[in-house]
């Protein structure tokens, strides 16, 4: 079973078959046009006076032998007598003995035909009471005109319809270049992955811009692979340290056991201790990971939240945590769409990663959907703010504290998701400042 037609042969058939209706039609056209005015003129030659006198005497009573001259002129009574003057006579109908029988003046033109068969014009006039002169004009030379005129426009057509045809195919290949490169880029990039392929760009027409969607495309997919590499590094890089030590510590109780050296109690139970702790870290790190690694469309369908009871629940699970550092909160109601785990998470990322440099109370505060916590430890060098949302990056001054550094990343993502937007400054007098902005409003829809 063939395939279809390529889009350059259907453009090709579509621009001839287009030119060649044009063509018919304007030819049809011309044929019909020039034969209504041929008709004219034969009708024209028709519209004589009528013949002095008593037309019955001067052309059935005194008519000369005129042979076969073909320039009929015939009159018919109303009664059915035919005189005729020329040959051959051309045959009467009802009509026209009718226009005999009528008022003075009545007529008509029509096309009839001889006696013999030749076809013929003919005009039929009321002249006197009671007869009719009907006149006629052969048509053959109007027929053999005609049909010479047919075959040059059906040649004229032909060569319309050939020149369609050449002319379609330039302007199809010329038109569906541009297409050919980006179907050849696709199919490279098919083949061979290479994301990097970019097409060039000339104009603002449609092809133009399917070639720049084409390269923002492939750009996007190139960032979404090099931050996907990134990742996986930054992953692995990150893992090898907790499991590295993991192994070490089981090492070492596989070891105290196999050898009949059990380790005390105390030097024991810290050993499992910091096993716990670096499950757990791995844990954190592994659900992080998940987190980050989805895109935008798999989150949580966005229902309404109480953001302000959002952000009291994360300052009650920080505050568990904060080793002593107080939090305070001074939140006003603010209402908004966005999924309630995914915020009430980036919030108590924001509290902890504020508890961790800060030794002095930690201030929270919500007003009209502007989410500020403030802490009062070193800050951040300024070099480095433009990269505190970046995944696994740490600032210098906390590289030597637990942490992966995605807790900001995952902020930056709940916020973006919600609509909404995140950033973290120095704050006047010391410490860091996060602001998060949240489309809402102060009460329930």
């Amino acid at each position: 079973m063939s395939g279809r037609r390529s889009l350059r042969s259907r453009l090709t058939i579509l621009i001839t078959v287009a030119v060649a209706m044009a063509v018919a039609v304007a030819a049809a056209a011309c044929w019909f046009i020039a034969r209504a005015e041929l008709l004219s003129q034969v009708d024209k030659s028709l519209m004589l006076p009528p013949p002095p006198g008593d037309v019955i005497q001067l052309l059935c009573v005194k008519k000369p032998d005129t042979g076969r001259l073909f320039k009929p002129i015939q009159a018919i009574t109303a009664d059915g007598r035919l005189c005729t003057i020329g040959w051959p006579a051309v045959k009467v109908t009802e009509e026209d003995r009718r226009i005999a029988a009528g008022p003075l003046g009545a007529g008509r033109i029509r096309d009839g035909v001889t006696d013999d068969g030749v076809p013929v014009r003919v005009r039929t006039r009321n002249v006197e009471a009671g007869v009719a002169v009907m006149e006629s004009r052969p048509l053959d030379e109007l027929e053999s005109t005609l049909r010479a005129l047919a075959l040059l426009l059906a040649g004229v057509a032909a060569l319309g319809v050939v020149g369609a045809a050449t002319a379609g195919t330039i302007i199809s290949r010329t038109a569906l270049r541009p297409v050919e490169r980006l179907t050849g880029a696709v199919e490279h990039v098919a083949r061979t992955e290479d994301l990097d392929t970019r097409i060039p760009v000339e104009g603002t027409d449609e092809i133009a811009r399917l070639g720049a969607s084409f390269n923002a495309m492939t750009a996007a997919l190139a960032g979404s692979r090099e931050r996907q590499r990134r990742l996986i590094a930054d992953a692995g890089h990150e893992l090898r340290t907790p499991l590295t030590s993991l192994r070490t510590n089981v090492d070492l109780l596989l070891r105290s056991e196999n050898t009949g050296r059990p380790l005390d109690p105390e030097p024991k139970r810290r050993l499992l201790a910091g096993l716990k702790a670096q499950f757990e870290e791995m844990s954190t790190l592994v659900g992080d990971l998940l987190q980050l690694s989805r895109s935008e469309d798999e989150h949580e369908p966005h229902v309404e939240v109480a953001f302000h009871e959002v952000v009291e629940t994360a300052v009650r699970r920080a505050g568990l945590r904060a080793s002593g550092t107080p939090i305070e909160a001074d939140l006003d109601p603010w209402y908004v769409h966005g999924d309630q785990a995914a915020l009430e998470r980036a919030v108590v990322n924001l509290l902890d990663n504020a508890v961790k440099f800060s030794r002095s109370p930690v201030s929270v505060r919500l007003r009209d959907g502007d989410l500020t916590v403030r802490d009062r430890g070193p800050g951040i060098p300024q070099e480095e703010l433009p990269y505190v949302f970046d995944r696994f990056w740490r600032s210098s001054s906390a590289r030597s504290m637990p942490g992966s550094g995605l807790g900001l990343a995952i902020v930056a993502q709940a916020v973006r998701e919600a609509g909404g937007e995140v950033t973290l400054e120095n704050a006047a007098g010391g410490g860091a400042l996060a602001r998060v902005r949240l489309p809402g409003s102060p009460a329930r829809d």
